[in-house]
């Protein structure tokens, strides 16, 4: 099977960061930015590393975004301009899946009207995930899977333990599904599946999904 190809314009810390974790899952990257100490960075983590003004329509051309599976803007708000000439490009270039980096609401609008299927503001993400976090105990992750699903891992509460899933009625109770239980066992990781009649313990990480607030909510009880 053909590697999946990424291309990702503008290495800050942002694009940095996608570029590294995208090449570790084997995706052949090919990272751009015009500033040579940043590709020289990227040079050992991703396929292929090119310095270049991306706003130069043939250089960026030449690197065939319509053939690319995926294409990421990862331009910062140091550069609005860019980012947006660039977004636009690339669209017009034939990008089969068009994601874009942005900081606020005027610009997501900007960038959605030239032409990105999807727009990211990491700062934003990056914040309410810390918030759910930092405001209810227990929470390890909290992950939006849409506008009205969230994936989170917590800490089984007290008044989870000794209980079965079937006794907790969570669906019922929370509209929170569980989709694994990891465990320590023998002092290795393990992951059970959630059988009705598996027995929650103490230490037990839960994986879920539900509609937003619901993981707080079970968090909440203790």
């Amino acid at each position: 099977m053909a590697r999946q190809q990424v291309l990702v314009v503008g290495l800050g810390q942002f694009g940095m960061a996608l570029a590294e974790s995208l090449s570790r899952l084997g995706t052949e990257v090919v990272a751009v930015d015009h500033r040579p100490e940043r590709v020289q960075l990227a040079a050992s983590i991703v396929s292929e590393a090119v310095t270049m003004d991306a706003m130069d329509e043939a250089e960026l051309g030449r690197l065939r975004p319509g053939a690319r599976d995926l294409c990421v803007c990862a331009i910062g708000d140091e550069n609005r301009e860019a980012s947006i000439i660039v977004t636009a490009m690339l669209r017009q270039m034939g990008a089969k899946r068009l994601v874009a980096r942005t900081t606020d609401e005027m610009h997501e609008r900007i960038l959605r009207l030239v032409g990105a299927h999807e727009v990211l503001n990491p700062e934003r993400l990056s914040g309410e995930r810390l918030a759910a976090r930092l405001a209810y105990q227990g929470l390890i992750e909290v992950v939006p899977l849409g506008d009205d699903l969230f994936l989170t891992e917590l800490k089984a509460p007290a008044s989870t333990w000794g209980r079965s899933l079937a006794q907790l009625h969570l669906p019922h109770r929370f509209q929170l599904t569980v989709l694994a239980v990891r465990r320590k066992v023998d002092g290795a990781g393990v992951v059970l599946m959630p059988a009705a009649g598996l027995v929650l313990a103490s230490g037990d990480m839960l994986v879920t999904a539900g509609p937003q607030g619901a993981a707080q909510r079970l968090a909440k009880e203790g």
